[in-house]
């Protein structure tokens, strides 16, 4: 039997363990819950602690299944710490005979389902299983081997990894713990400083996964302008701290690698692929040095704990939001000098999902997955909200010379209001960026390369003009655009020849 437990529990994880061991004592079998707690909160503590409280108190066994052999060598290691003596079923493990010696058994989800199929295991005074990781869509196969005990899923995020599967299918009930706000205020959790950097994602495809495919993910975030992009925001908000990118393809990583490593900065790649001892190797040479830089492909959102991470970059956009908190709960972890640190999104992540320690009604998520899922805004929607601005150098630059600013809602209710045809507000946007490039250019040659650079901004005035007079069709956008830069360059041509 297990021993007394010597681990010291924060007042919220006694909270969440108390609440649960009720629940059971109420629905001893054919019973269902799922338990939700933040990235950092404590998960492992929380159902490594309850495992042990119930097998004293029931004299049953546990089955704890993970997704990832990572976490099932942390589990192991965590019960242990507090006496529950445990075997990891592994793919070593092909038979298990009657096991007198263990009452707590870890496995992951396929080498588990696999031996199930094969009736070479079987679980005798099987009391609870626990599955880490929850709203993985694996673990779906093994229910119906389990249909006489209490199954306790536990999740940051219960959202089902498959829309088409919801996980209110398959549990009686959720059970929400201390959300991500309070943790932080408590000191439990560091503070998110988010920065976040428009990125046109209209190049994006959607796979069957219902998120961005790899491949369309890779030509966006693996072309110049994006690197460009990651480089600027690295050197402007974090340079020289501990950071961790996520990126959503190999090559694009490996990409991000080699820029850094151009600029003169200590950066590693690593990917799923790497074998064991690499992955080690990496993994302790990030822990070691305080400014590292690592570029991962996804194969850090889970099972890895390195509190020292002091930025996380999404260099990606995803749809899913555990995937979302998952990256970001990588720089949660405090330490005595750490109590905030730094997320860089550069996927209009936080504009999609709400900043990470935003309130999400959890309960109502679990019940109607499919409406929180449809009034997430659109990529459209989201870029409709940028703001363009000008970087710092060219309004130095400008300083005593014209404005920048040029509002286009503004001027189309004056010119409407003046009985002016509405195609003046252009007219007049390319007068103000013809005054501005010719107070910055000495030649055409250099204007026509500034035209490029500005391209940005004249996507927003188009937006904005488009919206203003209600045709907000793809075609139309992008023929506008075109036509704008046409003229531009028109009329930058006639002014500079006029100069001569």
């Amino acid at each position: 039997m297990p021993v007394k437990s010597s681990k010291t529990l924060y007042h919220y994880q006694e909270s969440a363990i108390e609440k649960l061991m009720a629940r059971m004592r109420k629905f001893p079998e054919h019973y269902n819950l799922l338990f939700q707690l933040p990235t950092g909160g404590g998960k492992t503590v929380i159902f490594s602690e309850l495992t042990r409280r119930f097998i004293e108190e029931t004299g049953k066994k546990v089955l704890i299944l993970t997704h990832r052999i990572e976490l099932c060598g942390q589990t192991s290691r965590m019960l242990k710490e507090i006496g529950v003596p445990n075997k990891i079923i592994n793919s070593k493990v092909k038979e298990l005979e009657k096991d007198h010696d263990h009452v707590c058994f870890v496995a992951m989800v396929e080498t588990l389902n696999n031996r199930l199929n094969d009736e070479r295991i079987g679980f005798d005074e099987l009391g609870l299983v626990i599955i880490d990781e929850a709203h993985y869509n694996s673990f779906r196969k093994l229910f119906g081997y389990f249909e006489n005990q209490i199954i306790l899923g536990v999740t940051a995020t219960p959202l089902s990894s498959n829309i088409k599967l919801p996980l209110k299918d398959n549990y009686n009930e959720l059970i929400v713990g201390e959300s991500i706000s309070s943790l932080v205020e408590q000191g439990f959790l560091a503070e998110a400083i988010t920065y976040s950097y428009d990125v046109n994602l209209r190049s994006l495809k959607v796979g069957i996964s219902g998120d961005y495919t790899v491949s369309s993910s890779e030509r966006l975030y693996g072309n110049y302008l994006m690197q460009e992009k990651l480089l600027y925001a690295y050197e402007e908000k974090a340079k020289g701290t501990k950071t961790l990118i996520f990126n959503n393809g190999i090559n694009t990583s490996k990409q991000v690698q080699a820029m850094f490593a151009e600029e003169g900065y200590e950066c590693m790649h690593l990917d799923n692929t790497h074998s064991e001892k690499e992955r080690e190797e990496i993994l302790t040479w990030f822990e070691n040095k305080p400014d590292a830089i690592l570029s991962s492909v996804s194969i850090l959102t889970t099972g890895f704990d390195s509190p020292s991470v002091e930025t996380i970059i999404l260099n990606r956009a995803t749809k899913s939001l555990t995937l979302y908190h998952q990256m970001i709960g990588r720089g949660s972890r405090v330490l005595p000098n750490k109590k905030k640190f730094n997320v860089i999104d550069l996927g209009n992540n936080a504009r999609r999902f709400g900043l990470w320690d935003t309130h999400i009604n959890w309960a109502e998520i679990f019940k109607a997955p499919n409406a929180y899922i449809e009034g997430l805004y659109t990529d459209e929607e989201i870029e409709e909200e940028f703001v363009y601005e000008y970087d710092e150098e060219i309004l130095k630059r400008l300083e005593g010379g014209p404005s920048i600013e040029f509002d286009i809602a503004e001027a189309y209710v004056e010119v409407t209001r003046n009985g002016d045809r509405p195609k003046l507000v252009i007219d007049q946007s390319i007068a103000q960026h013809v005054s501005v490039i010719r107070y910055l250019c000495e030649d055409f040659w250099d204007a026509s390369d500034f035209v490029k650079t500005i391209e940005g901004d004249i996507s927003f005035r188009v937006r904005q003009y488009a919206k203003c007079i209600a045709k907000t069709t793809e075609n139309y956008k992008n023929w506008l655009q075109e036509d704008y830069t046409r003229k531009l360059m028109s009329a930058l041509r006639q002014a500079y020849a006029d100069d001569e």
